[in-house]
């Protein structure tokens, strides 16, 4: 049976497998990013008039240091709002798409005036939230609360797996996991055995980013995780 290769962190994996396991696919996991908190004070939240996540991780980030959940919440898509509202937050809007629908999201609804924003954010930029919304006049406080280390080698269990054929599928959620399954693949000497596996990308530039001779390279509609699942699910290669 051919299965699906998902490349996400493990906290976010493992819900993940249960529902692909659940539509019938089997499947494997390959975390290529270890999410590493960094401990540090958090600053007064009394100045701020909400929080910005742009991923799950910082939401968890945030939960870790903090018990305060009174700030509104701005979310990039609907995986990180449902983390936020499992966590306790009670006030939670998603932009359902991308960090430039985020700034979007955010400039609609809140004033400059009403206060600072403070944006949970990973070492590595994922787009340029703060300078876009300082254009639009606010004051982003940008904490750095997590480091995304990538993968050095992938495991026995996901060369046997390649190498033997399979995989059918491969799940990708950034340009950054993008570029660390073609380097790992490349490293495992790997790089042949793509063109038995059908690339399944959150965006463009996910796409743009997974530079390897795909048996297809398929883009969700949408940049999220329903979409992700019906462009995997459309998929006639499967």
């Amino acid at each position: 049976m051919t299965r699906v290769l998902i490349t996400r962190p493990l906290e976010d994996a493992e819900p993940l497998a249960a529902r692909l396991r659940a539509l019938g696919h089997a499947v494997l996991i390959e975390p290529l990013l270890e999410i590493v908190p960094l401990e540090h004070p958090l600053p007064d939240l009394k100045q701020f008039q909400a929080l910005l996540f742009t991923s799950a991780n910082g939401v968890r980030a945030f939960v870790r240091s903090s018990e305060s959940r009174a700030l509104p919440v701005f979310a990039v898509g609907r995986a990180t709002a449902d983390t936020a509202i499992r966590s306790g937050f009670s006030i939670v809007s998603s932009a359902d798409g991308d960090v430039e629908a985020l700034a979007g999201l955010v400039i609609a609804r809140c004033r400059p005036a009403a206060g600072a924003l403070l944006q949970i954010a990973a070492t590595e930029r994922a787009g340029d939230l703060a300078g876009r919304l300082a254009a639009a006049g606010f004051v982003v406080r940008r904490d750095v609360r997590y480091e995304a280390r990538p993968a050095t080698a992938l495991s026995p269990a996901t060369v046997a797996a390649l190498a033997a054929g399979e995989v059918g599928a491969v799940l990708l959620f950034s340009p950054r996991t993008a570029r660390a399954l073609t380097r790992l693949l490349a490293a495992a000497g790997l790089v042949a055995a793509a063109r038995g596996v059908t690339a399944v990308c959150l965006s463009d530039a996910v796409a743009a980013a997974a530079d390897c001779p795909w048996r297809a390279l398929e883009v969700a509609a949408r940049p999220d995780l329903e979409a992700l699942l019906e462009r995997l699910g459309a998929s006639p290669r499967l």
